[in-house]
């Protein structure tokens, strides 16, 4: 097949514009770089392309997912855990689910954008309990960029003094609701912190964005560019300094080299012609997502790299883990027959638990935060659920209308978040039989638990239900099985498989997100994290994808 190759040559090629790639492209135009960007998604812009002001009604499907749309009809999330032509496969026995956006600006279009900074500890969990690897960056070395980007993109939250949840430089948080009150109130009863969350969502303007008009749809893609997005925030300023060229449809294929093993540019599918297209750049930064990154890497395989390119540590692809999750939901008597009154707010909670306890008291290592929702939210599935399973109400007609006035507002959900810790049977691999539509060799995953996440899950589990029921509380939901937390791919926070460390022998990256093996070769995405805190991870992306370009400039 003829290779069609672009004869300009870039300063930097950019794969991919989630968090990583839209922040380098960024600081690296603003630097003077000319930038080409590949995303394997159609164009979007959430002021033209959102639909957050549509109900689920206008919907065929009120509103129901579809194969590429799985959050929702109206939802700004293109792509899916399963999308037609792009297959992935597991080991025989295990389960991994791989959610791949397919849109320019990735995942940030539709995340909950819970914004949490990695504390002094996160960075050196073995130093503290002998397990994993430490980071070969400290707190103080990331400090600087996460303020930033806080003072950048915006975030609110309080401060509260706590040595491992770090505090920000933050705007004012919405008020908490009533349920959210009384949740503050019984928590504080119990000995259980419970403070602002901490979301980059804008409650003041900045930097020529509006504050939030709290319409709740946050996962639909903000039309006034309040919340965090790549294309709201980062794309812009890029576009205006006329140094990036995006490249839409775009599926990279392969990192190109030179004999003496150093980036030359990117090979990719154009996905409406089907023909491969070859772009030449000084430099290449990966910010695909972690596993897709690592598929990249492991498919550009040459006599100097043959294994794949940056891996001779043979660790690409290696120490995959995600968050895991539990939690329950709870019916609380107290908030029945409630009054109609303003929840003025944002999509998620206003309030959250961060980790409060002491390890050496525990039987698992790390530990796990608590989002609460509820309030008065337009009733779902999950709404009548509750009724159904609370007192075998529902059914048609007056009746039903009584039971919806009546427990509208009565159910408040508690999530956990935890930390996985990496383990050797958690890894993907390319497939040696398994190609994708366009012929390039697709990844197999392998992932497995460990007896820490089990123990963590049932230590969510006992205290969700212990703060229902000292709250006056029901739990509504049955306790699930040991096994039955969720990961593996579902919470979408896999990072890990091209891991930063000092020596060469056993990591892909430095401490800038550099190759060991080929120095003008990047990764910004969360592919370069040695550990997973318990925080949602792309406030880190962000801070260490402005620290690498900083480096690259």
């Amino acid at each position: 097949m003829q290779i069609l190759k672009n004869p300009k040559l870039y300063d930097v090629c950019i794969v991919g514009s989630g968090a990583g790639g839209g922040m380098a492209a960024k600081v690296l135009t603003e630097a003077g770089a000319n930038a080409v960007m590949l995303e394997a998604g159609p164009m979007y812009d959430s002021a033209k392309d959102s639909a957050m002001f549509a109900w689920n009604y206008d919907s065929p499907r009120r509103g129901a997912g579809t194969v590429d749309r799985p959050f929702g009809e109206w939802d700004a999330g293109y792509g899916g855990w399963t999308i037609p032509g792009e297959p992935y496969t597991v080991a025989r026995g295990e389960r991994f689910d791989w959610y791949r956006a397919r849109m320019l600006g990735g995942r940030t279009n539709h995340w909950g954008r819970v914004s949490l900074r990695f504390g002094p500890i996160d960075f050196k969990g073995r130093s503290h309990d002998g397990l994993g690897e430490d980071w070969p960056i400290s707190y103080d070395d990331i400090k600087p960029y996460y303020d930033k980007i806080d003072r950048l993109i915006g975030i609110f939250g309080t401060n509260e003094g706590i040595y491992n949840e770090p505090d920000g430089i933050f705007l004012p948080p919405p008020r908490p609701r009533c349920h959210e009150l009384m949740v503050m109130k019984g928590c504080k009863k119990m000995g259980i912190p419970c403070v602002s969350s901490r979301i980059s969502v804008l409650t003041r303007p900045l930097n020529g964005r509006p504050a939030c008009h709290y319409c709740a749809q946050c996962g639909k893609g903000c039309s006034t560019h309040s919340n965090f997005s790549t294309p709201s925030v980062l794309l812009p300023p890029a576009l205006a300094t006329g140094r990036l060229k995006i490249i839409t449809g775009a599926m990279a294929r392969e990192v190109l080299t030179d004999e003496n093993g150093l980036a030359t540019g990117v090979s990719y599918v154009n996905v409406e012609d089907g023909r491969e297209y070859q772009i030449r750049a000084r430099i290449v930064v990966l910010g695909a997502s972690a596993c897709e990154t690592a598929r990249l890497l492991l498919n550009s395989k040459s006599s100097r790299f043959p294994s794949g390119l940056a891996n001779s540590s043979d660790q690409i692809g290696r120490n995959l883990v995600d968050s895991i999750a539990s939690g329950a939901t709870g019916f609380f008597p107290q908030l029945m027959d409630g009054v109609p009154h303003n929840e003025d707010g944002i999509e998620l909670g206003h309030i959250y638990i961060p980790w409060w306890l002491d390890n050496k008291k525990l039987d698992f290592p790390r530990g796990y935060h608590i989002q609460i929702r509820g309030g008065r939210r337009m009733p779902g599935f999950r709404f009548m659920e509750g009724i159904e399973r609370y007192n075998g109400g529902g059914g048609y007609g007056a009746k039903l209308k009584e039971d919806y006035r009546r427990y509208y507002g009565a159910f408040i959900g508690f999530g956990c978040c935890g930390e996985m810790i990496p383990n050797p049977d958690s890894y993907c691999e390319i497939d040696p039989s398994v190609v994708d539509q366009w012929g390039i060799p697709v990844l197999r995953f392998h992932f497995k638990f460990s007896e820490y996440e089990y123990k963590q899950g049932e230590h969510m589990q006992d205290t969700v239900r212990e703060i229902i029921m000292a709250l006056g509380g029901t739990p509504v939901t049955p306790r699930p099985p040991r096994e039955s937390i969720s990961g593996g791919g579902r919470i979408n926070h896999e990072v890990g498989t091209t891991r930063m460390g000092d020596d060469p022998r056993s990591s892909v990256l430095n401490e800038f997100c550099q190759a060991h093996d080929s120095k003008n070769l990047f990764v910004v995405d969360g592919g370069s994290f040695t550990s997973e805190a318990h925080k949602n991870p792309t406030w880190t992306i962000l801070a260490l994808a402005m620290r690498t370009s900083e480096y690259i400039a």
